[in-house]
């Protein structure tokens, strides 16, 4: 009797731990074979690449109940090259590039994470152009991420991210990542609002460095709107950025749209770069997503990528998406 007695507290004990607390593994795996050709290259590049559509990544996340209303939280994701099975967007890259966090959580109260956070500005980047956070073929994370016109990466370390409730679609955020020895600490705030078909958000960021590493001061406004019709999905993006290091400003216009057809969707996004001095970028790109399920797609994609004067860059890319 005491032995099942013994075990049947061992049990109840366990379910009250696992109704409490949860841990989950997750991530996504991006594999395609193409050609590129960067603008004022001499020639193409023929390959197999990782993570042309969506950065491949690994992660693990928690919540803890702790009553009250309010949860304990953690997440520790890193990207991969699964092309090669290296770790990391690059070599050098931090092992927990992508988040690396702990934090609280309430309905109430908001949410508050401390450690390594994606930034808001890539979030609203991200959640209102037709590709998404393609690095490969959206011309918005293009334009602010990898042209040279806003500093700083999609996360920060040693960062405090608060964001509030969601108040009738409308929530909104205070972020600031400490300078550490790192020539100044970065600065965002951002208020999103997402309600039926209509969706907008409004981002300001200041960034003095990077990880560890000081750059190019650099100041950056961005609104974002789209809008579901059913049979089409329309993005519209502008934002002024300013490097406030070097004088220059930047103009960054992107619109883009949707269009459900069959099991899949068109995918169209057209944006420009208009800076104060220097040359002007202007890039189209064009795709099919076909979903096999709700966690894996195929894709093809094309891009026509300009910078005034070199010789225009393209690439292709034919690819398959697994979420797990």
């Amino acid at each position: 009797m005491n032995k099942t007695l013994l075990c049947g507290c061992l049990a109840l004990t366990a379910g009250l731990a696992q109704a409490q607390s949860s841990v989950t593994a997750f991530g996504l795996v991006d594999v395609s074979a193409g050609l590129s050709k960067a603008p004022g290259a001499t020639g193409s590049v023929k390959g197999v690449d990782s993570g042309k559509m969506t950065t491949s990544y690994l992660g693990f996340r928690g919540l803890e109940d702790l009553g009250g209303g309010v949860s304990a939280l953690f997440q520790l994701e890193g990207f991969l090259r699964a092309d090669s099975g290296a770790n990391g967007r690059f070599t050098g890259d931090t092992f927990w590039a992508r988040n690396a966090l702990v934090g609280l959580t309430s309905k109430e109260l908001g949410t508050v994470k401390i450690g390594r956070n994606t930034t808001t500005l890539f979030v609203s980047a991200l959640s209102f152009n037709a590709f998404g956070d393609s690095f490969g073929y959206s011309p918005t994370i293009r334009h602010i991420f990898s042209s040279n016109t806003v500093t700083g990466d999609s996360g920060w370390s040693d960062s405090v991210l608060y964001t509030t409730p969601n108040f009738s679609g409308f929530t909104g955020s205070a972020f600031v990542a400490a300078g550490e020895g790192g020539g100044g600490r970065n600065v965002a705030a951002a208020g999103t609002y997402v309600a039926g078909p209509l969706g907008a958000s409004l981002v300001y960021q200041k960034v003095k460095k990077d990880g560890a590493t000081a750059v190019d001061d650099t100041t950056v406004w961005m609104g974002s709107g789209s809008y579901d019709f059913g049979v089409v999905k329309l993005f519209a993006q502008y934002a002024k950025a300013t490097n406030d290091t070097r004088r220059i400003d930047f103009k960054i216009s992107e619109v883009g749209a949707a269009v459900p057809i069959g099991q899949g969707k068109l995918l169209m996004q057209y944006g420009q770069i208009q800076p104060s001095t220097g040359a002007g970028r202007k890039t189209w790109s064009l795709g099919y997503d076909y979903f096999l399920s709700k966690r894996t797609d195929l894709y093809a994609v094309g891009m026509s990528d300009r910078i005034e004067g070199l010789s225009a860059g393209s690439s292709y890319s034919v690819g398959v998406r697994h979420r797990f």
